[in-house]
């Protein structure tokens, strides 16, 4: 839906309609809101790269060489702007600590491939543990202490904390509805604050 307004010369102009994010879902009552995580939500390329600590080239490679393709919406048809999920940019961020640390992008695409057919559920109560040249997954707590014990885990992701981590960075930034379009402008914590020390004073 578009709001019409009139410029400067007195014509009509159209300009994409905004919402505070979380924003309310069409038809649903006022308490169940969009969140970072939603379905219905997607974040353009300069979101992402902020979200997940990479450069927009970076980004750009990893999409070309099929490491990891936004699955809302990729780059084609031509002009179009790739549109990332939640659990893309949560990959992406991934991918980033494991190169940091060493980890080869052949063994990176193995563990993206394997995570990314992973249940939401499941993924928050995994880490990914590595050596530098191996990437492991653990499921318990036990399963980290064995690996170190056996000199395999050098470092370890905790996706549950990526997870919150990213969740709340991506509720202060900008992103898309993915049925409508629609801009949905992150919440700044200081606008609340500032906002109740308004309405108290």
């Amino acid at each position: 839906m578009l709001e019409r307004t009139r410029d400067g010369a007195g014509a009509e102009s159209e300009l994409p309609r905004v919402s505070r994010f979380p924003a309310v879902q069409a038809g649903q009552p006022a308490i169940e809101r969009l969140t970072p995580t939603s379905a219905l939500v997607g974040y353009r390329g300069p979101t992402a790269c902020a979200a997940a600590g990479i450069t927009y080239r970076q980004l750009d490679y990893w999409a070309r060489t099929g490491l990891l393709e936004p699955s809302v919406r990729t780059a084609y048809p031509a002009n179009s702007q790739r549109l990332y999920s939640f659990r893309d940019i949560l990959l992406l961020k991934i991918v980033k600590k494991l190169l940091d640390t060493g980890v080869s992008l052949q063994n990176i695409r193995v563990a993206v491939s394997h995570l990314r057919g992973t249940e939401a559920e499941d993924l928050t109560g995994l880490t990914l543990m590595s050596d530098g040249a191996t990437v492991y997954e653990c499921t318990s707590p036990q399963q980290v202490v064995d690996l170190l014990k056996g000199g395999q885990g050098v470092f370890g992701i905790a996706v549950g904390a990526v997870w919150r981590e990213l969740e709340t960075a991506l509720s202060r930034l900008h992103a898309e509805r993915t049925d409508t379009g629609e801009t949905l402008v992150g919440q700044d914590p200081g606008d609340e604050l500032a906002q109740r020390r308004n309405r108290a004073g």
